[in-house]
């Protein structure tokens, strides 16, 4: 509620303030044939530039293809990624 109140104080619509629909969550915690937008990286230096260059940058696409053991195969910009549970938790979604 406060989120809109503020929202139409600046003249903006209530459509554009995040709401529980737009939950942010890290890519561990989607599952198997789930589909999520990248939010952001929580990530710095090399790793960020390279999945950066894999596609994971903010408004990407992505799915989960299979996850074991808390590994994961995403599918991002049309092609599939091997990640660990620690890099998978860097990636912020929604």
């Amino acid at each position: 509620m406060m989120q809109e109140a503020m929202a139409m104080d600046k003249g903006m619509s209530t459509a554009t303030v995040a709401g529980p629909s737009m939950a942010q969550m890290p890519l561990t915690f989607m599952k198997t044939g789930e589909t999520g937008t990248v939010v952001k990286v929580r990530e710095k230096g090399d790793v960020l530039h390279h999945l950066e260059n894999l596609g994971f940058v903010a408004g990407a696409e992505v799915k989960v293809v299979s996850e074991q053991a808390g590994n994961f195969i995403v599918e991002v910009k049309g092609a599939q990624v091997a990640l660990n549970k620690q890099v998978a938790q860097r990636i912020i979604t929604r």
